[in-house]
């Protein structure tokens, strides 16, 4: 059997692909070259770059698995595929610890300035005064949308830095953790940090607009390392300029790369930004790549 590797993975997934016996072939297509090379594959295993549409579903007519190296599946048609008795795999849990790490960080840095400090001590520039004002993450609340793999390595971290956390989940209603689940109304009134670990509901648009900002302590601090378009762009910056949201952490965007028009909220002194970096260490990428070259090995079986 032939396997597509689309946007990578690393050499241990690669290992055992080939040492189970099939036929790897490692190469970046454009989407019509996707089109008219995909009828040679049996499974496809794509990162978040290639977008694996209907088109490509039809076209891949001896496909049997389509396999998504991270978390999210926003980029294949799933309902299609499953129509067509097509698996379609993840690994949820390979980057969970990455993803918690860095919404962490963000915390961290958006208490003590870190994102401004320094930028402007490489200026030349000595912002003692100005950076005096910092908090402690020790004490004050956290509120966590979803509760799921990252949610709760988000938590376990925030307990050991001595945070409350409190948490908001469709599924998961109670956890060993020293945790409180509430209602999505009670963590948006109720913490100084939120952070978001949730799908995009493309249908439903925003998780978090401005009626959800409106609802938030004055001053709370925003993380979201989950999806773009979780949170409206627009409203958060209108939310940042207000002062009912003091910071702001953003690791995903609506558009990626961005557009020049949410350059103002990326440039805001308030805002520290990655580039969808949250599962992007060596840990992560080889438990990605380990974890689901092993479940495409099962489903060919």
């Amino acid at each position: 059997m032939k396997i597509l590797i689309s946007d990578g993975i690393e050499d241990i997934g690669k290992k055992i692909l080939t040492e189970s016996g099939f036929e790897i072939v490692d190469k970046k297509l454009t989407p019509d070259e996707l089109l008219n090379e995909i009828p040679s594959y049996n499974a496809i295993i794509v990162r978040s770059a290639t977008k694996v549409t209907k088109d490509v579903i039809d076209a891949g007519k001896n496909l049997k698995v389509i396999a998504r190296g991270g978390v999210g599946l926003d980029n294949i048609d799933v309902q299609y595929a499953k129509t067509k008795g097509i698996k379609v795999l993840n690994t949820p849990g390979a980057s969970s610890i990455s993803v918690a790490e860095l919404a962490i960080g963000h915390m961290f840095a958006l208490s003590r300035f870190l994102h401004q400090s320094n930028i402007e001590m490489r200026e030349g520039k000595w912002p003692k005064k100005e950076y005096s004002k910092g908090i402690e993450l020790t004490g004050k609340t956290l509120g966590l949308f979803g509760f799921g793999n990252i949610g709760s390595e988000v938590a376990k971290r925030a307990i050991g830095l001595g945070m409350n956390v409190i948490a908001y989940d469709t599924a998961v209603k109670q956890s060993g953790l020293n945790i409180k689940f509430v209602t999505p109304g009670e963590v948006l009134k109720n913490s100084d940090y939120i952070s978001l670990h949730i799908p995009l509901d493309k249908k439903a648009g925003a998780t978090i607009t401005k009626k959800e900002f409106d609802m938030m302590k004055k001053g709370v601090v925003l993380i979201n390392c989950a999806r773009g378009g979780v949170v409206s762009e627009k409203d958060l910056l209108e939310a940042l300029k207000s002062g009912k949201v003091a910071r702001a952490a953003m690791d995903v965007f609506e558009t990626e790369p961005p557009t020049p028009e949410e350059y103002e909220l990326i440039k805001h002194p308030n805002v520290s930004v990655t580039p969808h970096i949250g599962a992007s260490t060596v840990e992560a990428q080889e438990r990605v790549g380990e974890e689901i070259a092993k479940k495409v090995v099962e489903a060919l079986k």
